[in-house]
This record gives C-alpha cells, structure tokens and sequence, in this order.
C-alpha cells in the first residue's frame, strides 16, 4: 500500500491534470440522473447522452416511464447495451417511486439500492452528483486504475470502495470518483494503457512492476 503522503501527491496531482471534475451524463433532476445511470452500465456516456436526448423530451418523470409497455421503452433505448433488462428496471422502478416515494429519488442509500436495476454504484453516483453527498462510487475504472497504482488492493468493487473511503480524505471522494474515471478513460486503459506517458507512473505499483 501506499504511503498517506504518496496518496495525497496522487490526489494533487489528479486534480491539476482534471481540474473541473464532473459526471458526463446530461441531466437535469435526480430522476433523470438516476435514469441516466441505470442506462450507462455497459455503454459509454457518450452514448447514453445520445438516448437520453431524445428519451427526456419526451418523458421525464416516474409518472411518465411507468405508464410505458417494456417493448415501447426497448425501442427507445436499443441502441444501448442490455436495454431489455434495463428496459424492465426502469419502468418498474419508477412503479416504485410513483407509488411509494411520491415521484421523488430517494436521498438513503438503502431505499436506493432497493430499486431494480440500482447497485452500489448507481445509488452512489446519484447520491454524490444529485445530493452533494461525500460518497465514493466505485465502476469499472475507479476499480482498474485505485488497484493498478495501489491506492488500494482490494479483489472486488465493493473492497476497493471501502478503502477508498479510508485513504481519501472527506470532501475530495466525489472529484476523486471522477478523477479516476477520466484517468481510467485517457491513460490507465484496460487495454494498452499509456503507462510511460503518466504523470503518476513514480507511486504506480503497476508500472514498477512491468516497466522497472
């Protein structure tokens, strides 16, 4: 494991090469957040804004997803990776949320994660990006690039996520979610990453290992 001064170096430096960290879903409410998320696993942001676009003209409340068929949501979001399932999820989470939480977004982790189609993740990101709050949501990237620079040695999203939230200090967790995402995204890649071209590659346990 890393050192707390290594740790913060890291951080620092994050922050310098991503100064204005921030979730590249569109959205405009906690619902549509909630929505977007769901429909991002498996398919790029890029993607999902593509959908959404045209899907949050359309319909934007619980309301309006839960009186959708399955097949008439499908045919709205096909262009996106597991849409049936994820068709299914979101018509009856908003059932949910229509008839039990007054159409809003529940702000609890627990009520959250209760929903179908919501994990750790998705309930953290919404947690984080729609109510402000100092959580730590962990996808495939946080995963990658916290274990391959060893902020953390953890076998599973949900280890590495309670690490995480030991090692980085409150109030950064949020930016540091999205630092490692666009770290993730433009150096660390699961597939032939720029590790001579990182600015972090001096604390990388990775690199030390392959490239020393």
């Amino acid at each position: 494991m890393l050192k707390s001064s290594d740790v913060n170096d890291i951080l620092q430096k994050l922050g310098e090469i991503y100064p204005e960290p921030r979730t590249e879903l569109n959205f405009k409410t906690p619902f549509e957040l909630l929505i977007a998320t769901i429909l991002s696993a498996q398919t790029t942001d890029r993607q999902v804004n593509g959908i959404t676009r045209t899907l949050f003209a359309k319909f934007s409340t619980p309301g309006d997803f839960s009186r959708l068929s399955v097949k008439q949501l499908e045919e709205e979001i096909k262009s996106c990776g597991l849409y049936k399932n994820k068709a299914k999820n979101i018509i009856e989470t908003s059932r949910i949320l229509s008839e039990r939480y007054d159409s809003e977004v529940p702000s609890v982790f627990e009520d959250l994660v209760s929903l179908p189609g919501v994990g750790r993740k998705t309930a953290n990101v919404v947690l984080a990006n729609a109510f402000g709050r100092d959580v730590m949501a962990v996808d495939t990237h946080v995963f990658r690039v916290s274990n391959r620079l060893g902020l953390v040695s953890a076998p599973s999203p949900e280890k590495t996520e309670e690490e995480l939230m030991k090692i980085i200090p409150e109030g950064l967790r949020n930016k540091a979610h999205h630092w490692l995402i666009f770290h993730g995204r433009n150096v660390c890649r699961a597939k032939k990453p720029k590790c001579t071209e990182c600015n972090l590659r001096q604390y990388c346990r990775h690199y030390n290992e392959f490239f020393k």
